[in-house]
C-alpha cells in the first residue's frame, strides 16, 4: 500500500530552538492509515532560524551568479532523492514522473494525497507521499525528516507550489496579498531552512525554486503574484551565495505560459473587479482566464530540462523557460538599462561631492 506521511494538526508554540542536527531520529507516533500495512509518521516540528557563516562572501557570491559546479564529482551517475511540493499536477507532477522514470526517489509533498495515489502505487519503492500544505511552515521539518528516514538522504528540493492572483493593487486585499507571500516566499523558505543542515553535512544538494517570468517582470493586474515571486527570487539569489561554499546549488526557474492548471478557473484567483479599473484590466483578466489549455509551453519538456540540468554538473542561477519568457525578460532588461543610463547623472548627483566610492565585501 501507499505510505503517506501525515502531519500533526496542532500548531506548535513558537520559541527559541536549537539547530536541527542531520540524522536526528524522526520523533512522532506511527499510525495506520488507508488499507493494509500503509504507515504514516506524525511529528511536531517547531520552526527554527538557521544562520550560515560564509568565510569568503565575495567568492561565494560570484560562484552563485555563474553556472554552478557541485563539488569534484559528477552528478550524472547517482540516484537522487527529491522533495517536490505541488506535485499533484503541472510542473511538479511532470518533474516527479520524469525523476522516477530515471530511477530516482521522490517525496510528493501535496495537500491531497489521493491526487498522487496512482503514481505512488505504481512506484512504491521510489515514492513517498507527504500530506503537506506549504503555508504550514512549522511542518517543513517533518517532510524533510520523513524523506531522510525513508530514503536515507535528500538531494534535491523543488519548491513548486504556487497560485496566480489577478487584480489591481487596489482590488487585491491584504489577506490575498499575505496569502501570496506565504505561498511563494515563506513556505519555500521554511523548507530550505529545514533541508540545509542535511545538504551542508553531505556537502551537496540542489534547490530548485519554481518562480515565473513574473518574478523578473510585472505588469498591471499581477502585482500580488509578482510580489511573491520577486521576493522569492531576491531571497534565493542571496541564498545561492550563502550556500555555494557548502557545495549546495540554487536554480531559479522562470517559466512563461505552460499548459498546466495555472489558468484553470478553479485554480486562478481573480479579485473582485472594480469599475475604476475595468477599462485597464478587463483585457488582462480575459486573457488570463482564457489561456487555459492553449498555452504554448509543454510542462513535460520543461520537466525534462530541469531534471537533466540537476543531474548535470553545470546549473544556471536563473533559467527562463519558454520563448516568451526569454523574449520578454530580454526586452525588459534592455528597457531597464536604457532608463538607468538616462537617469544615471541625476542619480550620481545625490552623493556627497568628492566622497570616495563605497567599498563592499561583495
Amino acid at each position: 500500500m501507499t505510505e503517506i506521511v501525515q502531519p500533526d494538526r496542532r500548531q506548535p508554540v513558537l520559541g527559541d530552538q536549537p539547530l536541527e542536527q542531520p540524522g536526528q531520529p524522526f520523533r512522532g507516533q506511527r499510525v495506520v492509515v488507508g488499507r493494509g500495512e500503509s504507515v504514516a509518521a506524525v511529528a511536531i516540528v517547531r520552526p527554527r532560524l538557521r544562520r550560515l557563516a560564509v568565510a569568503d562572501a565575495a567568492l561565494a557570491f560570484e560562484r552563485a551568479r555563474t553556472p554552478s559546479v557541485a563539488g569534484m564529482t559528477s552528478q550524472s551517475e547517482t540516484q537522487r532523492t527529491w522533495i517536490i511540493t505541488g506535485a499533484s499536477a503541472g510542473f511538479g507532477r511532470a518533474i516527479a514522473e520524469y525523476a522516477v522514470g530515471r530511477g530516482d526517489n521522490v517525496v510528493l509533498a501535496v495537500r491531497r494525497p489521493g491526487s498522487v495515489a496512482d503514481l505512488a502505487d505504481a512506484h512504491r519503492d521510489q515514492v513517498l507521499v507527504a500530506e503537506f500544505d506549504v503555508r504550514d511552515t512549522w511542518r517543513a521539518g517533518d517532510v524533510v525528516r520523513s524523506a531522510v528516514e525513508r530514503f536515507g538522504r535528500v538531494d534535491v528540493l523543488v519548491n513548486n507550489a504556487g497560485r496566480g492572483v489577478v487584480g489591481a493593487a487596489e482590488e487585491v486585499g491584504e489577506e490575498e496579498l499575505r496569502a501570496s507571500l506565504e505561498l511563494h516566499l515563506l513556505g519555500p523558505a521554511a523548507l530550505v531552512r529545514a533541508v540545509l543542515p542535511y545538504f551542508r553535512e553531505q556537502g551537496s544538494g540542489t534547490i530548485v525554486q519554481m518562480s515565473s517570468q513574473g518574478g523578473r517582470i510585472s505588469f498591471p493586474g499581477v502585482g500580488a503574484y509578482s510580489a511573491g515571486k520577486f521576493a522569492l527570487e531576491g531571497w534565493s539569489e542571496a541564498l545561492a551565495g550563502e550556500v555555494a561554499p557548502f557545495g549546495v546549488r540554487v536554480m531559479i526557474v522562470e517559466p512563461s505560459r505552460f499548459r498546466t492548471s495555472f489558468n484553470a478557473p478553479d485554480v486562478l484567483g481573480i479579485a473582485d473587479a472594480s469599475a475604476a479599473y475595468t477599462g485597464l484590466l478587463g483585457a488582462v483578466r480575459n486573457d488570463m482566464a482564457s489561456a487555459d489549455g492553449i498555452q504554448e509551453g509543454d510542462p513535460v519538456r520543461a520537466a525534462q530540462i530541469i531534471v537533466d540540468l540537476v543531474a548535470g554538473d553545470e546549473l544556471p542561477l536563473r533559467l527562463p523557460l519558454g520563448r516568451e519568457a526569454v523574449e520578454r525578460i530580454a526586452r525588459s532588461y534592455r528597457q531597464n538599462l536604457q532608463e538607468l543610463e538616462r537617469w544615471a547623472p541625476t542619480a550620481r548627483a545625490a552623493d556627497f561631492p568628492g566622497a570616495a566610492a563605497s567599498v563592499r565585501p561583495i
